[in-house]
């Protein structure tokens, strides 16, 4: 094949994730401008719907969701910590699934948002997504809302331990693995024969024999409180709200648009589809994120 029917194919397979949506219309892209040439100091709160143009799916999506297309179902926190099984489970998925996940770029969205930052026109981004793919474009200030897949910690200790080691720890416990990248369905999703979850291989925490999990905040479990703190004070020191690529049904994104508006500030929002927080925005976009961010400013990528 050549090369550009292999980039075309890479294309297909990332755009796969993105529901459908109608173009973005350039009274849009100035709306949004405008708001931020106004408000130089605006929050932006970022959401799955950015990442799937770089081919990680969101769960929500109408057609091409992981809701939609597979049986996968969001880890529950309790399950997680009662057990054993559901352990084994997840770390057998998360290891199949790991080099593809890990190797995941940065889009257009996540480049713009990083050049915004340099250009001091915005203050920083919360993230609710777990993929670092906004540190992968080079942004410097960075709240991960929901934690990272990019680190293991021990449940009962301080331990640490960076998620690409970890792979090498799981990959020396379970060499009946090696036909893992076979276990990587055509839709995305990981089907792992129930003999081999069942003899996977997990360790303990070095220092006191505890339970691993990465560094992500569960279905069912608490954002840090200390994480909700210096958000609080982020949106108090902002000027504003900038809204991308979430549905804002999780109420710890949800929340942020609320304590903006409490504020008396304003919030704009570009994202396929209704959001819980349509009543609130001041702008609404229904468009790609992708076809948005990057037009902004009359930004021109190098040739």
């Amino acid at each position: 094949m050549r090369l550009g029917g292999v980039l075309r194919c890479r294309s297909v397979i990332k755009q796969q994730y993105v529901p459908q949506h109608k173009p973005v219309l350039n009274d849009d892209i100035k709306r949004l401008e405008e708001f931020l040439l106004s408000r130089p100091n605006v929050l932006v709160l970022t959401g799955a719907g950015i990442s799937t143009e770089s081919g990680i799916p969101d769960y929500r999506s109408a057609g091409v969701g992981l809701y939609a297309r597979t049986n996968h179902k969001p880890i529950q926190h309790s399950e997680f910590l009662k057990s054993e099984a559901v352990r084994k489970r997840y770390w057998a998925r998360n290891f199949v699934g790991w080099p593809n996940f890990s190797a995941t770029q940065p889009n257009g969205t996540h480049y713009a948002l990083a050049r915004f930052e340099r250009e001091l026109r915005i203050q920083a981004v919360v993230t609710q997504n777990v993929d670092r793919l906004h540190s992968k474009a080079g942004t410097k200030n960075i709240v991960e809302l929901h934690g990272s897949g990019y680190v293991v910690k021990c449940l009962d200790c301080d331990y640490r331990i960076e998620r690409h080691e970890f792979q090498n720890i799981l990959t020396s416990m379970n060499p009946a693995f090696s036909d893992a990248p076979d276990m990587i369905r055509p839709d995305g999703d990981v089907e792992i024969p129930a003999e081999y979850i069942e003899n996977f291989q997990i360790p303990t925490c070095p220092q006191c024999d505890g339970n691993l999990k990465p560094e992500i905040v569960f279905f069912g479990d608490s954002v840090p409180r200390e994480r909700l703190d210096a958000i609080a004070k982020m949106i108090y020191t902002s000027d504003g709200l900038l809204v991308l690529g979430s549905s804002l049904l999780v109420f710890s994104g949800y929340r942020i648009v609320l304590q903006t508006k409490d504020l008396k500030l304003p919030v704009a929002i570009v994202n396929i589809g209704e959001t819980r927080a349509d009543h609130l925005a001041d702008i609404k976009i229904s468009a790609k994120c992708g076809d948005v961010l990057p037009k902004l400013f009359d930004y021109r990528p190098a040739t």
